[in-house]
């Protein structure tokens, strides 16, 4: 039997959500805590843990978690899509644009 996925949308201002275990794409993803829409499809994997676009996120828009902007899209995130720092650039750290997208290790750094 397969589990329901589910994603935590912390405030109605969110435009993300967090997945709580691995959504592969074209799976309902049900929605829990402060929420409009009961569920969402996936459009693309997304590992647990990471953000789901809740609705079309336009390049230069501010990605919303908590109810506070978080970070900056970098790119056209279509609804249901998987939102991590391939997509989205932190506010808070410049140097969000050089993690690698997934171990979140700084590529900028060379460790001798």
């Amino acid at each position: 039997m397969k589990t329901e996925i589910t994603a935590f949308q912390i405030d109605l201002q969110d435009n993300v959500a967090t997945v709580l275990a691995e959504a592969k794409a074209d799976e309902p993803v049900k929605l829990t805590g402060d929420y409009e829409e009961e569920m969402i499809a996936a459009v693309t994997d997304i590992p647990a843990g990471h953000k789901i676009a809740l609705r079309d996120i336009v390049s230069g828009e501010k990605i919303v978690k908590y109810g506070v902007a978080i970070g900056r899209a970098t790119a056209n995130i279509p609804k249901g899509s998987w939102v991590h720092l391939h997509v989205i650039q932190s506010i808070y750290d410049e140097r969000s644009g050089h993690l690698d997208v997934k171990t979140g290790a700084p590529k900028d750094t060379r460790y001798e």
